[in-house]
């Protein structure tokens, strides 16, 4: 089912919620969105929430002729929407620059509130000094130039395995990142508010002088998660 709730709405409501409050919505529905690997590149890295814009890189010579991977990057930032998080798939590679300081100010300058990338970035000095949040698997020194290609942008694409299609939602915090299909987001968000009121329960009740395993017991904590069927 599309959502109904507004995207301002929606993402003003994921952001009263942890990445591991929406896992616990995704889980409950059997949807796989929790891409391994990717993580803040510094500490305090904002969290950030918003519709996907995607693009993908390639090997050098497996890609197209034109644009470069620079400026089909640009290309990209320029296509999405304010409020989007920029979602780049380069295949999990560790030893190739996915990103920069220059597209990475640009992709700010547009209006999009943070990148998400399946692969290294350099230039964290440029993003923290921005305030940009950069979420991606690690860190490299070299440029992109001349060492992958521009495949597209606005397609489905993949982060470590799980796939993205431009409007599903992204969400990263010190956590992790997930992706939350479009057509699920007013359902694990509900679930997702339901879970992390139960977990504030329990402490609640621990807190207030409960047995702790009788404070799980008594909400079924074991199966809050469990598949729907």
């Amino acid at each position: 089912m599309a959502a109904r709730i507004d995207v301002g709405t929606l993402v003003a409501e994921y952001s009263e919620l942890s990445t591991p409050n929406v896992s616990d919505g995704l889980d409950r529905l059997g949807i796989r969105g929790a891409p391994h690997g990717i993580a803040p590149l510094w500490p305090a890295c904002k969290k950030i929430v918003g519709p996907a814009a995607t693009m993908k890189l390639v090997a050098l010579g497996e890609g197209l002729k034109e644009p470069s991977a620079a400026m089909g990057s640009l290309e990209a930032v320029k296509a999405a929407n304010k409020g989007d998080v920029l979602v780049i798939d380069h295949g999990g590679r560790l030893d190739v620059n996915s990103y920069g300081g220059i597209v990475g100010f640009t992709t700010q300058h547009f209006g999009l509130v943070g990148c998400v990338i399946d692969g290294v970035t350099r230039d964290v000095d440029e993003y923290k000094e921005l305030g940009f949040s950069v979420y991606g698997k690690g860190t490299i020194q070299q440029s992109i130039r001349n060492r992958c290609d521009f495949a597209g942008y606005g397609m489905e694409v993949e982060l470590s395995g799980i796939k993205v299609r431009p409007g599903d939602f992204i969400m990263a915090d010190d956590n992790g990142v997930l992706v939350i299909p479009v057509e699920y987001l007013e359902e694990v968000l509900e679930i997702a508010q339901g879970c992390k009121a139960t977990e504030e329960k329990i402490i609640d009740e621990i807190r207030n002088g409960a047995e702790p395993v009788a404070a799980h017991e008594k909400v079924a904590y074991d199966n809050m998660t469990q598949a729907e069927k």
